[in-house]
């Protein structure tokens, strides 16, 4: 079972200091947030950055994995709107944080980003399939995976359960294209549990990353969620991919809160 952890849990470290933390803690490797990189235009990082990033994380054992939180900075995207211009840097930036997860090493993309993708007026849903099918036409170019992360209502109002986010990535039928699970959105959302969706949809092939959190918005072990159900499931059937711990809220603090959370998952899997 490869883990990562999400850097934003210790952006308050050098990212140096991120990757070796991260691997002496016993995760695989890292999910990065690109506003950790650069608050105003992650997608812009230099060529010679994106190699030293690559390379500290690589030599550290805690490479980097994937990217998620990927329409935070620049500010004023979404994925909805009808505004031309908008829409333009919209999908400029999504491609371009495309290339940058290749450069990085990642495999994988999650787009989250709930607040730029609300679901307000007509057409702005097809927009935001639009705008999908792109991404993962441009993740597969790189041999990479860009992920529709289902949220739930208290989030946003669009691909807010597993079922439907899996729908669209059907319908749209793009290589590169997937959706994924967070197991704390499930949790708020979902009728049924994180390791029944698992179950069921993970041997289509549609779920290629999960998140590992619980419904408190701590991290696994920090709350009531049961998560040998959720890693049974992946067990079971031969989940292949990268679960990622993300925690929100980080009790006591988020070197504490990441060591909690591998801690517990590591336990339950050597049982």
């Amino acid at each position: 079972m490869r883990i990562s952890l999400c850097n934003e849990v210790v952006a308050s470290l050098p990212f140096a200091q991120q990757t070796k933390l991260a691997a002496a803690l016993g995760y695989d490797g890292l999910e990065v947030a690109p506003f950790t990189l650069d608050a105003e235009a992650p997608h812009l990082l230099p060529a010679a950055r994106r190699a030293e990033l690559r390379r500290i994380a690589a030599e550290e054992g805690a490479p980097i994995t994937s990217l998620h939180w990927l329409l935070v900075a620049p500010a004023g995207l979404s994925i909805t709107t009808a505004d031309a211009a908008t829409r333009t840097r919209t999908l400029d930036v999504m491609q371009r944080l495309v290339g940058l997860a290749a450069d990085l090493g990642a495999t994988l993309l999650v787009h989250g980003s709930p607040k730029q993708r609300q679901v307000t007026a007509d057409g702005d849903a097809q927009r935001a399939e639009e705008a999908m099918a792109q991404a993962g036409a441009w993740a597969a170019q790189h041999g990479l995976t860009y992920c529709l992360e289902p949220l739930d209502a208290g989030q946003t109002n669009w691909a807010r359960t597993v079922a439907e986010a899996v729908e669209i990535v059907t319908r749209l039928d793009v290589p590169g294209l997937a959706t994924m699970l967070d197991v704390s959105a499930a949790g708020n959302g979902e009728q049924d549990s994180a390791a029944a969706l698992l179950r069921r949809f993970i041997p289509g092939g549609r779920i290629a990353h999960v998140h590992l959190n619980d419904r408190n918005r701590r991290g696994p072990g920090q709350g009531s969620d049961a998560f040998r159900p959720v890693l049974d499931a992946l067990i079971d059937t031969r989940y292949s991919g990268f679960c990622a711990v993300e925690p929100f809220d980080y009790h006591p603090d988020g070197a504490t809160s990441a060591a909690r959370a591998i801690g517990y998952l590591r336990g339950i899997l050597e049982e």
